[in-house]
């Protein structure tokens, strides 16, 4: 099946998650078994975002999240990171006439003040070029660590306890959700996994905690439409209990 004869069954129609999460993995692997630098893999890896962006405003997806890039990337050879920082602010320059033409609008999740400044002016400007599209979310995780997350918000809490502004026994879930880099974004509905690696790799590890999970060996440079479909089609076929009969 091609990217341009996939569809979705009628039913995976009728059950179109709301948000969708993806952690794309595969990138240095894609690249080392064609004998490339692995960059070229993150490049080859913009094909694959593009793709499914379409595919998933195509069906109604409301909310895409991805996995760009983590608080434990920092830790890669200093070479490797310059390059994907380079090619993250060349992506979201290059990619706004493509998310405008298909209504898209941009928010970044994560520790932002991390990223090159050159990086954060040009999401800020991204944003502001896309903040009247009224389509799909597309949420990019960048300088992101789930555990980073909620440590954060914890002390954010803890000092408004401190200073008064809250008592300690109003905290719930509600309260705590609402000072997470995703506070009023729904929690992602499916989480898809490239590469067929089996773990969540410190990521939205509160929001995710009904999701469904949906593994794929396809390595991310090549997972297009009907890999997207295909995970959609599996996610139909779940019953979303919540814990109840």
């Amino acid at each position: 099946m091609t990217a341009s004869t996939a569809q979705l069954s009628e039913k995976a129609k009728a059950s179109v998650p709301t948000h969708v999460a993806v952690i794309m993995d595969g990138n240095g692997r894609w690249a080392k078994k064609r004998r490339l630098p692995r960059v070229q893999g993150h490049r080859k890896g913009v094909d694959s975002v593009r793709a499914v962006l379409r595919a998933a405003g195509e069906v109604g997806v409301k909310y895409l999240t991805l996995y760009a890039f983590s608080v434990e990337n920092w830790n890669r050879p200093k070479d490797e990171v310059d390059t994907l920082m380079k090619y993250l602010a060349r992506y979201l320059h290059a990619e706004i006439p493509e998310l405008n033409k298909n209504n898209v609008k941009l928010d970044v999740i994560g520790q932002i003040y991390r990223l090159p400044e050159f990086v954060q002016d040009q999401i800020t400007k991204t944003k502001a070029a896309l903040a009247k599209n009224t389509g799909l979310t597309l949420i990019l995780a960048l300088s992101y660590g789930g555990r980073t997350e909620i440590v954060e918000a914890c002390r954010d809490l803890a000092q408004k306890a401190k200073s008064g502004r809250i008592d300690p026994q109003e905290i719930d879930e509600m309260m705590f959700s609402q000072h997470l880099y995703t506070q009023n974004i729904p929690d992602p509905d499916l989480l898809i996994r490239t590469s067929g690696e089996m773990r969540v790799s410190n990521y939205l590890l509160w929001q995710i905690s009904y999701a469904e999970f949906v593994v794929t060996s396809t390595l991310w440079p090549d997972f297009r439409k009907p890999q997207f479909f295909a995970a959609l089609e599996e996610y139909t076929r779940r019953h979303r209990r919540f814990g109840k009969i």
